[in-house]
């Protein structure tokens, strides 16, 4: 990934952050009939490995987890936070010298590492309760669903149909291009810009990029 330097992104929280807030990833493999892309929301467990490990599941109908060579394989996992198109109208210098094009405004975080295969019912079992936990929990219900408010054997028949992923992640690589190479004025006039479309979240990042 191509990361001009104003535009790096490498502290360990925020490329953390990233992975929590949209875990809906990306995963690129290389198998044999070439590269595939499969978008798998993914949990992350920061504690374990140097830059933390990813967890997911896939349905053991996709091949994906049967291509993987018994000592593992590299992969890349992509994550994307927010992003915005910007309109050279929103830089109040524009009207100075006429010199500003669009531009897009996004942060993407790469997650490198080696994926292994995890075909184990607790395992999973556990993976899926954790991830309904925090995702309902994110929708805000007064009475979030929950695994046992299914019957049991339709549970289970489900996660017989799943298989576990484990990546333990070797390399972050992070780009947070929100105008820090432009004016402080028009940084923010373009924030208010993407704010007045309802995008707060892109919005909020572009204001707080001014000490990046």
């Amino acid at each position: 990934m191509y990361i001009p330097a104003p535009f790096e992104e490498s502290r360990p929280g925020e490329l953390q952050r990233v992975l929590r807030e949209h875990p809906l990833g990306a995963l690129i493999t290389h198998g044999p009939n070439g590269l595939d892309a499969n978008h798998i929301p993914f949990e992350l467990d920061a504690a374990t490995g140097p830059h933390g490990t990813l967890r997911a599941h896939v349905a053991r109908a996709n091949p994906v987890w049967r291509e993987v060579p018994a000592d593992g394989a590299d992969v890349l996992v992509i994550f994307q936070a927010s992003e915005a198109y910007i309109s050279p109208n929103w830089y109040p210098s524009k009207p100075e010298h006429h010199r500003h094009v669009p531009t897009w405004n996004y942060q993407v975080v790469h997650a490198h590492g080696r994926l292994r295969v995890v075909d184990d019912e607790r395992f999973v079992r556990g993976l899926v309760a954790r991830l309904t936990r925090e995702h309902e929990q994110r929708s805000q219900q007064a009475q979030p669903w929950k695994m046992g408010d299914s019957a049991p054997d339709f549970i289970n028949g489900l996660l017989q149909a799943i298989v576990g992923i484990e990546i333990e992640v070797t390399r972050l690589v992070g780009k947070s291009k929100l105008g820090q190479n432009r004016e402080e004025r028009d940084r923010l006039g373009a924030a208010a810009g993407v704010a007045g479309l309802g995008n707060l979240e892109a919005a909020e990042a572009m204001r707080g990029a001014g000490g990046a």
